[in-house]
């Protein structure tokens, strides 16, 4: 291999790579459009229009995830695009683990519309439930940094940490 090959193949996907500016600094996630590319359209068409700028972190639970992507803070809000079909993943091929980043849903398994979780532990129970389109790269001791929501639902009343800025690398300038 050539060091120009070993170059190409080490450099990043910036059309799907998300840059997400924390408070505390800026978590990097590789977006996974080889299991659920309909999601990671829809994420990176929200992340374009700058749908998550400003948005709060409303559902954090200690030892399991953090939960953004709804404007209004409340768990329920969502986009005006349409709600996007599960693409589950077998166990076999993704897994939720530290820092996976997947699709937040009600209980129908295709309502999955802007919300999104970042696992803080792996939560096997999860696996082949959930729709998984991104993986934290780098950035996990500032995710580590949010502050976590009272009782078991982990709802957080007065939301403090947002999420301040989301791009999409390939339109970050260089």
């Amino acid at each position: 291999m050539t060091d120009e090959t070993a170059e190409a193949q080490a450099a990043p996907d910036l059309e799907n790579t998300l840059y997400m500016d924390l408070k505390d600094g800026r978590v990097v996630i590789r977006l996974r459009p080889d299991l659920a590319p309909k999601h990671v359209e829809q994420i990176k068409a929200l992340t374009r229009q700058g749908f998550y700028d400003n948005t709060p972190f409303h559902r954090v639970i200690e030892g399991f995830m953090a939960q953004g992507g709804d404007p209004t803070g409340t768990g329920t809000g969502g986009s005006r695009l349409p709600n996007v079909p599960a693409e589950f993943s077998p166990p076999a091929r993704a897994r939720f683990l530290r820092g996976t980043v997947g699709a937040a849903r009600s209980s129908d398994p295709n309502s999955a519309n802007s919300q999104f979780f970042i696992m803080f532990a792996p939560a096997p129970s999860l696996d082949g439930q959930y729709t998984i389109w991104g993986q934290v790269v780098s950035g996990m001791d500032v995710v580590d940094k949010i502050k976590r929501g009272a009782g078991g639902s982990g709802t957080v009343a007065q939301p403090v940490d947002r999420l301040v800025r989301m791009r999409v690398a390939a339109d970050v300038p260089a």
